[in-house]
């Protein structure tokens, strides 16, 4: 019954796909609220950018302390509307125009997604277009695509507040998981410890996210101040773990504020140094796991041997620190490290729109507008071969990691 089921759905899907982007333009819509930025763009299949607008609620965020859904949510829901239509009147383009609508509705938060999902939903069945439901990990890995020739397969490392993964791309929608984060992505560690350091006291980081004002304040710091252990050092895997090493800063954090004869809440001096040695061993964490993924692909022929290539993506790859350490992985392995531009790492509307270019070239996933989608807040990327890479048990060889700011 269930199989049958799916076979029907999937035979109307083909013909409703072959019968509309054979008569369509192919400019298509993409709407991102899977966290805390409402974003929307409109791309030709070329990838040019005809409009885009975005919403950020990070300057609410910073005054609460921290991301609240249901906060997020009503600011998602006020500003929606309003950020979709600016990204359609800047790019010349109506609705009638769309090939299709391409928003997240997987991985993030529940709240969050849901209000992206409904509005889609509503436009594209008001305007009778295909909707592609878009998976945020898969986005942000094939962002690079529009910027640059990049053919797969490739790896990619994702880090960001909510996300921390290594893959394998082999198609726009065929990745191979080799490790993820066990517990609290790097982005949220960098932000918990920020707030932990209350560095939105501190004048020169009053408006910045937490990971921002951590690698301002490294940049005068001496990492050497401070030695904290690398996590999972004796796993020899690809997963990621930061929450033992953010308890590690916590107790360093205690026992300064101790010594110094202060209250939680106060900026410490030694700051700068902690916020170094924090970021060092971050990067060292996502360096060492990368590295052993890369020795993996090569021993099985996971990636080409000429010109075999790293992306680097997601929001915490905007810290040049983290390109630096990943480009001593990268020219010691003898691949080719690619990162988007900033402004392409961090969530937003292109991404999402550019996946669903994508996936329109390729007749994948492209759905009726009456077909009823479920947002799924936890949603892995791909086929999960991580304990075949922990089965190898690749030991590194050594490495030095001599950043300089």
């Amino acid at each position: 019954m269930f199989r049958s089921k799916v076979k029907a759905l999937t035979l109307l899907q083909l013909r409703y796909t072959l019968r509309h982007t054979a008569s369509c333009s192919r400019l298509v819509l993409g709407i991102e609220t899977s966290c805390d930025d409402t974003g929307a763009a409109v791309l030709d299949e070329t990838g040019a950018i005809l409009g885009e607008s975005l919403h950020s609620q990070k300057e609410v965020h910073l005054r609460t302390g921290g991301i609240i859904p249901t906060v997020a949510q009503q600011l998602h829901r006020e500003n929606i509307q309003h950020v979709v239509q600016e990204a359609l009147e800047r790019s010349g383009v109506t609705p009638s125009q769309l090939a299709a609508v391409a928003t997240t509705v997987k991985p993030g938060l529940a709240l969050s997604l849901g209000v992206g999902l409904e509005f889609s939903q509503r436009f594209v069945r008001q305007h009778n277009k295909p909707f592609i439901p878009i998976h945020h990990m898969e986005a942000h890995a094939l962002t690079v695509r529009m910027l640059q020739s990049v053919s797969f397969p490739f790896l990619v490392l994702l880090v960001s507040g909510g996300h921390s993964l290594l893959a394998v791309a082999r198609g726009v929608d065929d990745f191979l998981l080799l490790g993820h984060a066990l517990d609290e992505a790097p982005g949220d560690t960098l932000d918990k410890v920020a707030r932990r350091l209350s560095l939105v006291k501190h004048p020169r980081c009053s408006s910045l996210s937490g990971g921002q004002a951590i690698e301002l304040l490294a940049r005068d710091g001496d990492r050497t101040k401070f030695s904290f252990r690398t996590p999972m050092g004796q796993t020899h895997d690809c997963c990621f773990s930061f929450a033992g090493l953010r308890n590690q800063i916590t107790m360093t954090i205690m026992k300064k504020e101790a010594e110094e004869g202060v209250e939680e809440g106060t900026l410490l001096k030694c700051v700068n140094d902690i916020a170094a040695a924090t970021q060092h061993t971050v990067a060292a964490h996502l360096a060492k796991r990368t590295h052993r993924a890369i020795l993996f692909c090569k021993a099985n022929g996971l990636l080409p041997a000429s010109s075999p290539t790293l992306v680097l993506s997601g929001g915490v790859a905007s810290n040049q620190y983290i390109r630096k350490a990943l480009t001593i992985v990268t020219e010691m392995t003898g691949l080719h490290l690619i990162c988007p531009p900033a402004k392409f790492c961090t969530d937003n509307g292109v991404m999402i729109a550019w996946n669903g270019v994508e996936r329109l070239r390729e007749r994948k996933g492209i759905l009726p507008p009456d077909v009823d989608v479920c947002y799924e807040p936890k949603a892995p990327l791909g086929i999960d071969i991580t304990a075949e890479v922990k089965a190898a048990a690749i030991r590194l060889p050594p490495m030095k990691m001599k950043i300089t700011n």
